[in-house]
């Protein structure tokens, strides 16, 4: 980011404008001009704030994401984890699934993009999920060689990835919670 933040207020505002034009127009289609436009600020503004386009769409989707694992901590692996699904928002799942679908493709043919979704919010939230894990291994609940824990970002997001694929409906929070009881919690032997 750069030097002058913006008030929480814009950034929200600038955020969903990101969103909806991605919405509209695609990764590739979008425009830093057609943010400014949008959003009745300048370039100059934008390029203030974010390096470019990747670091600018990495950033609006970070912000419009309702649940954090960092945000988590009830005392318990089983407990956070159905925190965590208790929070998703069915409506913001759907509408991230078709951004995250539409910029899968723009990911594999623009490095910087992928760069900075990793960097953004990937990154952050396995940092969260590992130190949820780490926590259930400290009070005894995960065994500390247990096989499935470098897996269980690639289980949580490949559910949310997958369900639309193989049943053509998005995750939501009914299907998260048996997913996690079904699947994330026996492998992690909780």
């Amino acid at each position: 980011m750069g030097r002058s933040r913006l008030a929480p207020e814009r950034e929200a505002e600038l955020c969903a404008a990101v969103l909806d034009l991605l919405r509209e127009v695609g990764y590739d289609a979008l425009t830093m001009d057609a943010v400014a436009a949008r959003t009745r600020s300048s370039k100059a503004t934008l390029y203030r704030q974010w390096q470019g386009k990747p670091e600018l769409v990495a950033t609006a989707l970070r912000h419009s994401k309702p649940v954090s694992t960092a945000d988590i901590d009830t005392g318990s692996v089983r407990g956070d984890f159905a925190e965590l699904a208790r929070r998703a928002d069915d409506g913001q799942l759907a509408k991230d699934a078709a951004l995250m679908r539409g910029l899968g493709q723009a990911v594999h043919g623009n490095p910087d993009l992928h760069r900075a979704l990793r960097e953004v919010l990937l990154d952050p939230e396995v940092t969260g999920l590992d130190a949820m894990l780490q926590r259930g291994i400290d009070r005894g609940e995960i065994a500390a060689d247990c096989p499935a824990l470098p897996f269980a970002a690639h289980m949580l997001i490949g559910a949310l990835v997958t369900r639309q694929l193989i049943e053509d409906r998005s995750a939501d929070a009914a299907f998260l919670s048996a997913y996690v009881d079904a699947v994330v919690l026996p492998a992690l032997g909780v």
